[in-house]
């Protein structure tokens, strides 16, 4: 529902969206135009203003963006007290806004309906120790979550296992702090009940489970398909999805039928090889949907130069079996991996080796420009390999020349930037 109104002789929208258990406010506050977003929680979630988006993630911490005029876009992690000054303020508005609704002083086209004043209610009731509360209870149930895709950036994440199963690239820094582990099934399952618990009714914002970490799917068939049982178990599939609503008996939560949105996870490539395709086709019966895959190049030295396990080859056999089963796949191609010493090469062997894939609509190839940072081993060996890195402009030129040379049927992939700094979970 949209209401449309004058408050303080401006302009106010506020968006109550029931299927999601949202709440969206946005007015001139303070003497500019302040967005806020809220979960069915009260969880804050969003907040735009003076062409600054901010966006808070689970465990408190809060990113903005922006783009300067001319410029490309700028983040910045606030500091938990800035983060915690943006909720204020959020919260000030929907103090001031609520108190106008209640007392009949602001003119709209229809009236708050019931779930509207519960949602103004959590939101003005999540103040700053209910907030580092929230976020201390995150860290409980969760080892920070390195890195998810773009489409999966909504999902809800169970992390099935822990750290990578072989953490050797030198461009990722993700999980040098923890061992590959496997949960066992009863751990996964005081797990992923903890993260039900804990989004509450954010949850009907979210779409599709992502089983985490960095490679869940490289977990041997005898011991994942337990872990996607008690996900499917926990999450049912009729649960908090769009449809027509139903009630649970065991919770009482209205809900809506329909498909969860199903299970996504990382695979290598290079490890994904020992499943075959009936091993794909019994995990598509489960609800895998896409498999992502960290490619980065089809060119073999430069895998051998990011210490990259494996060879191009690798994948292609792993797409073919996941295609095989019945499962969509998302392939991660690394923009600007090499520098100009391996460019000409990246791009040449990375087209043939996308072009020999059984890619279709269902399917995603991501082009994800490096960020180095200088914690990453890749910046120590590029300056002892004396490799000269590309510019922004040539990364994007890069990418247009593998994108020139891909050839595809009448059903092609969606093909996307990866910003991994976009990421927040």
């Amino acid at each position: 529902m949209l209401i449309l109104g004058t408050w303080h002789d401006h302009e106010i929208k506020i968006s109550v969206r029931e299927r999601e258990r949202s709440l969206t406010v946005s007015t001139v506050w303070e003497g500019h135009l302040l967005t806020a977003a809220y979960e069915g929680g009260g969880r804050p979630r969003t907040f735009i203003t003076q062409g600054t988006v901010y966006r808070r993630a689970l465990d408190g911490r809060m990113l903005a963006k922006w783009r300067p005029r001319g410029q490309l876009r700028q983040r910045r992690w606030l500091s938990q007290d800035e983060a915690l000054q943006i909720e204020a303020r959020g919260r000030a508005l929907l103090q001031a806004v609520y108190a106008d609704l209640q007392a009949g002083r602001l003119e709209a086209n229809g009236e708050l309906p019931p779930l509207g004043h519960t949602l103004f209610q959590r939101a003005i009731a999540w103040d700053e120790a209910k907030s580092r509360a929230d976020a201390a209870h995150y860290r409980t149930i969760y080892l920070p979550i390195g890195i998810l895709p773009p489409d999966q950036y909504s999902a809800i994440v169970l992390q099935a296992t822990l750290g990578c199963s072989f953490n050797s690239c030198t461009f990722c820094t993700f999980y040098r702090d923890r061992p590959f582990r496997i949960k066992p099934p009863e751990e996964f399952r005081q797990h992923a009940e903890a993260v039900k618990d804990f989004l509450g009714e954010g949850i009907y914002l979210r779409q599709g489970i992502f089983l985490g970490d960095a490679n869940a799917l490289v977990v041997p068939m005898k011991r994942l398909v337990p872990l996607m049982e008690i996900a499917n178990e926990v999450f049912p599939e009729a649960w908090g999805s769009i449809g027509r609503p139903q009630t649970r008996a065991d919770n009482g939560l209205t809900t809506h039928r329909g498909a969860w949105g199903g299970i996504y996870a990382f695979l290598d490539g290079f490890s994904g090889e020992k499943k075959t395709s009936d091993d794909y086709a019994r995990l598509a019966s489960l609800g895998l949907k896409r498999v992502y895959i960290g490619m980065e190049s089809g060119h073999a030295p430069l895998l051998r130069f990011l210490h990259k396990p494996g060879e191009p080859e690798d994948v292609l056999h792993t797409v073919r079996a996941m295609k095989a089963g019945g499962v969509a796949v998302g392939v991660i191609v690394l923009i600007g991996a090499g520098g100009h010493f391996y460019a000409e090469a990246h791009v040449r062997d990375t087209i043939a080796l996308l072009n020999a894939m059984p890619l279709d609509s269902r399917d995603i190839i991501y082009f994800s420009e490096l960020v180095v940072t200088d914690d990453m081993p890749y910046a120590r060996d590029a300056a002892a390999a004396n490799l000269h890195p590309l510019t922004h402009e040539e990364c994007l030129a890069q990418e247009a020349a593998i994108r020139a040379g891909l050839r595809f049927g009448a059903s092609k992939p969606l093909i996307s930037r990866y910003d991994i700094r976009e990421f927040v979970y």
